[in-house]
């Protein structure tokens, strides 16, 4: 149980060769950015940029001034190297698609 005035939460990051999820006790009424900010994540991960995070709360995207709640789990998104909408066309075009192969009927 958080002491009195502290919640207890998560912030999880991940690259491709490395994830880290840290439990991190902030004041009671902190919001996302303050949490980040007091998890030390960034000086892990050189490559985060505090002004551009896009972050969620259990795989749902919030804001960065989203007041915590005790138990919470701030996830720091990664941007996207590609769009998968523009994958799948392109895959489409040449009869292809993502990840198992198509069975044709012959």
């Amino acid at each position: 149980m958080p002491e009195t005035g502290y919640i207890d939460i998560e912030v999880a990051y991940a690259t491709p060769d490395k994830q880290l999820l840290l439990s991190v006790r902030v004041p009671a009424g902190a919001t996302i950015a303050e949490a980040i900010a007091l998890s030390g994540i960034a000086q892990k991960f050189p490559g985060i940029d505090p002004a551009k995070l896009v972050v969620g709360i259990f795989g749902k995207r919030a804001k960065l001034d989203h007041r915590l709640a005790n138990g919470e789990r701030i996830e720091i998104y990664r941007p996207l190297k590609a769009d998968p909408r523009e994958i799948r066309r392109q895959l489409a075009a040449q009869g292809k698609t993502m990840g198992k192969t198509r069975k044709t009927d012959q």
